[in-house]
């Protein structure tokens, strides 16, 4: 606070600036890897991003458009929404500390929510610090416009809204990249970041939040690169942009604690943040007004600097931003009716209708806001949302493999986890393992064992296709279940499944699973494959015993209830063949002749 009113004259006086560097264009890059995907709803999508640029992934969420499930051939205008200088590395502010996630429910726009980059500006550092690598400016211009345009069918429209030092970044991310934005919007943003004073404020706040040097970021004070960086200094640059820019008077508002003292808000140090930034948006209109470049301003009679005034202005700006962007900024008017208006009223979650009613394959949908609703006359009218809805969708939903629901979601028996039934298949969920699709032959066989009730416990990951042999695997609580067409379903499980994997599962020559793992003497456990047997004991632990001469030798002599015991080892090489331990003796093969020896 105090730092903030020793600033106060400087920054009123609108010192000028030197010719910002010049601004760098835009080049389209190959898109970066998508390392992970996961969905959090069926319209809300987490994608972690292997940035070339910092060489790390970068986890930005999406709020994919209203009609994104009932238009699946249309693009999208994309809004960027950027974060505070303490910015999370688990979600954005706009999701955590906002109601973005509702109020963009029916806005035909995909929302991209940037995760982490404490104290980062949005920018490309100078150099490494504090344990990052910061290249914010070339991963949101340059990196990820072509994955979201290859793969979550974005247009080249965007626009940029953020707060504080997202508003900051906002202004000269599309001052710096020409034609990257149509719209760009700062909430309390710090718009002249080289007048006197600022510099060091920037470098005082960044060191609170998170030990951050701007020294690293843009260089000492009198370094080009804060010229090049602040929005005051790239004001010519902003001509042909749709321009919104709020701040508060950091007096006590109609969302702030009063103190006891007449206009002195319990938030102390957002009251003088927000003074400053009244202060640079002022400098910096006046400079836009000037060059002739018209924007909307709104300078609140009160308010801090604090998120639900930044939640106020993301919805106060959604006329401007819609224009800028070219869609409606209305809702679109629906209703449900029929089958899907009967299966509506009877769940209230699914709150008011986003769509009309459209046409997939097999039946019908509508959206609702809190999920979809399907009908098809085989099926009828189910609906479908929150976890089960988000894996439905990253099951490519009614296009998938699932196919239609056929019933409505339900609690299992156990109180853990809930299931819903589609018409090749059923997702289950619980907290612990998130939602899982099983089907065909797996299904089969884990609902023969008793589904979750049975010894493999719930599903812990999608099924996936063995790499090498024509086959699949579904990796559930206690095992895995393997598919293969000649040897069925089995699950391995425990500290066999362990030497299954230190042998390389299905690739080595014990092949598939043929049946289930089997009880022994002295608590042992053997599972059989297609090349051999694994047998485990606890004074023995897990060997596998290869299908030729020496399990035939080792069969003749009675397994391990015979003379030799356990296997203690796997078949080794000698001169001349081969050889395997057991508890109480080995076994030797040499020109095809076994030879069992015991101690």
């Amino acid at each position: 606070m105090l730092l903030a009113a020793a600033m106060v004259l400087p920054l009123a006086a609108g010192l000028p600036v030197s010719a910002p560097a010049t601004a760098q264009p835009t080049v389209a890059l190959a898109p970066p890897l998508v390392e992970k995907v996961v969905w959090l709803t069926d319209r809300r999508v987490s994608l972690w991003v292997n940035s070339p640029s910092m060489g790390s992934p970068i986890q930005v969420q999406l709020l994919l458009a209203r009609d994104w499930n009932a238009r699946p051939d249309a693009r999208f205008p994309v809004l960027l929404l950027l974060d505070g200088l303490r910015a999370a590395n688990d979600e954005s502010g706009w999701t955590k500390d906002a109601g973005a996630v509702d109020f963009f429910a029916d806005k035909n726009v995909t929302v991209v929510l940037p995760v982490g980059g404490q104290s980062s500006f949005y920018s490309d550092w100078l150099e490494p610090n504090n344990g990052h690598n910061y290249k914010w400016e070339t991963f949101l211009t340059k990196e990820l416009p072509p994955l979201l345009e290859s793969k979550w069918r974005a247009t080249e429209v965007r626009g940029i809204e953020g707060l504080s030092m997202g508003g900051t970044a906002a202004m000269f991310l599309a001052a710096r990249n020409p034609g990257f934005a149509k719209y760009a919007a700062s909430y309390s943003g710090f718009l002249t970041t080289t007048t006197l004073g600022m510099p060091q404020a920037i470098q005082f706040a960044m060191r609170d939040a998170g030990g951050f040097d701007s020294a690293a970021m843009w260089g000492p004070p009198t370094s080009s690169e804060w010229e090049g960086h602040d929005p005051y200094a790239l004001a010519d640059k902003l001509k042909g942009i749709s321009l919104y820019i709020s701040s508060g008077s950091g007096a006590t508002g109609p969302y702030d604690h009063a103190s006891g003292i007449p206009g002195l808000s319990t938030n102390v140090a957002g009251m003088g943040l927000e003074l400053l930034s009244r202060l640079t948006s002022q400098n910096f209109v006046t400079k836009l007004g000037k060059l002739a470049i018209p924007a909307q301003v709104n300078y609140r009679p009160s308010g801090t600097h604090s998120w639900p005034y930044w939640d106020f202005e993301m919805r106060q700006s959604w006329t401007h931003a819609a224009a800028a962007l070219g869609v409606d900024p209305g809702k679109l008017a629906c209703a449900a009716g029929g089958a899907i208006g009967a299966a509506a009223a009877g769940n209230g979650w699914l709150g008011e209708c986003l769509t009309g009613e459209y046409q997939l394959a097999g039946g019908v949908a509508q959206d609702f806001k809190g999920g979809r609703v399907f009908f098809s006359p085989d099926t009828g009218a189910h609906s479908v949302g929150g976890m089960i809805g988000a894996g439905y969708q990253a099951a490519m939903g009614p296009a998938g493999l699932l196919g239609l629901p056929t019933d409505d979601e339900r609690p299992l028996p156990d109180g853990r986890g809930r299931l819903q039934t589609f018409q090749n298949g059923s997702l289950y969920w619980t907290p612990q393992t998130g939602v899982q699709a099983v089907r065909g032959a797996i299904l089969e066989e884990w609902g023969r064992q008793g589904y979750e009730r049975g010894p493999a416990g719930y599903p812990i990951a999608p099924e996936i296709q063995t790499p090498n042999k024509a086959g699949a695997v579904q990796a559930f609580e206690n095992g895995p279940f393997y598919y293969n067409e000649k040897t069925g379903v089995h699950r391995v499980q425990g500290l066999i499944f362990g030497k299954y994997a230190q042998m390389g599962y299905e690739n080595s020559w014990l092949g598939f699973p043929v049946a289930e793992e089997e009880p022994l003497k002295d608590l042992g456990r053997f599972s059989r494959f297609e090349g051999g047997n694994v047998y485990w004991s606890p004074v023995s632990a897990a060997w596998a015993v290869q299908n030729g001469s020496v399990m035939d030798a080792w069969r003749d002599a009675g397994y391990e209830n015979g003379k030799l015991g356990y296997p203690i080892s796997d078949q080794f090489p000698i001169p001349g063949g081969v050889q395997q331990n057991f508890q109480a003796g080995f076994i030797t093969v040499r020109d095809g002749t076994p030879e069992v020896h015991s101690l």
